[in-house]
């Protein structure tokens, strides 16, 4: 028998919605299972503890488990790398940091490329790092560790988490904008005791850090690394208000593997802003030094970017290679 016209195109119409409806009936029913959120760091450090913050008011509000599955290890690929190769589903998401677009130009090895490979979900936290020193520094300001540094090439020693950490390209970021010499010392483990001890004079570390030491006298803020002043220390100095144009955060997200349906993301994307603006997360995040980076996912994913050609000029400008 043969169809009219019409009819045949009515059912080559309805025979291409069926995906789309299917995708949305999916996201309707989303999460029917515990979802994994995986962390490329161990626990209790900020990466963690956001995404376990985050893990558990998605719980709540999804009436799934939301579970942290920390897997840490070369600077964070280990867990970015398991996260691309798992299902396009929803059900397994990666807790992302600035560190993974800072991976991305430090390793020309990954088997995997960021962008191509991750597709952003939301932001969820950022912070300044704050610049201290050990008392014994002679400077009180941050125009005076400048001008102090200027006058005393390569003798002052900053420590980092280790050679493409951020504290580390933070660092070689503020010493080419404000054009002084500063000694890079990478640690593997805690570098706080040697900062206390004036082993090394000087650190940019995330707020949490250090803010005990700095409140009790024991070390010394100069300066925080974003535009505007932090709630945490709000009589500190930004870095760009001497050095124009200065500005870095440190901040997490959540990414899914490429080709999560749309429907998946914009579902993850609205529940983790709805948890980012309860009052109660608001203060916990302020307890970490920082603030909720609320995100549309194409604004997190030009954010990315952004990040990403950022932090590689400032690896190829300093000669940085993995540790």
């Amino acid at each position: 028998m043969t169809l009219p016209r019409r009819r045949l195109l009515q059912l080559a119409a309805g025979a291409a919605a069926l995906p789309a409806v299917s995708r949305l009936a999916w996201a309707q029913t989303y999460p029917s299972r515990p979802v994994r959120i995986v962390v490329g760091y161990p626990a209790g450090i900020a990466p963690d503890i956001t995404a376990r913050l985050i893990a558990q008011s998605l719980s709540e509000r999804f009436g799934q488990q939301v579970i942290v599955d920390n897997r840490p290890g070369a600077g964070s690929n280990i867990a970015a790398d398991a996260v691309v190769r798992a299902a396009p589903d929803g059900y397994t998401l990666l807790a992302m940091t600035v560190t993974n677009t800072v991976n991305s130009t430090l390793y020309d090895n990954l088997s995997f490329n960021l962008i191509r490979d991750i597709a952003p979900v939301a932001g969820t936290f950022r912070s300044p790092q704050v610049l201290e020193v050990n008392p014994s520094v002679p400077a009180k300001t941050l125009p005076e560790f400048i001008a102090y540094a200027k006058a005393n090439p390569g003798k002052i020693n900053y420590a980092s988490d280790g050679n493409g950490s951020a504290p580390h390209v933070v660092g070689e970021l503020f010493k080419a904008m404000a054009g002084v010499d500063l000694v890079h010392v990478p640690y593997r483990g805690s570098y706080l005791p040697d900062l206390l001890s004036g082993q090394v004079q000087a650190a940019f570390s995330s707020i949490a850090t250090p803010i005990a030491y700095i409140r009790a006298g024991q070390l010394r803020a100069l300066a925080v690394t974003t535009t505007t002043r932090s709630d945490a220390l709000p009589d500190i100095p930004t870095v760009g208000e001497f050095v124009p144009g200065f500005e870095a955060y440190l901040w997490h997200g959540i990414g899914v593997p490429k080709n999560t349906p749309i429907e998946i993301i914009d579902k993850l994307n609205k529940e983790i802003n709805a948890v980012l603006s309860d009052p109660n997360m608001k203060a916990r995040l302020l307890g970490l030094g920082g603030e909720p980076m609320s995100m549309a996912p194409a604004e997190f994913e030009k954010f990315i970017a952004d990040e990403t050609e950022k932090w590689a000029k400032v690896i190829k400008f300093a000669g940085i290679k993995p540790r």
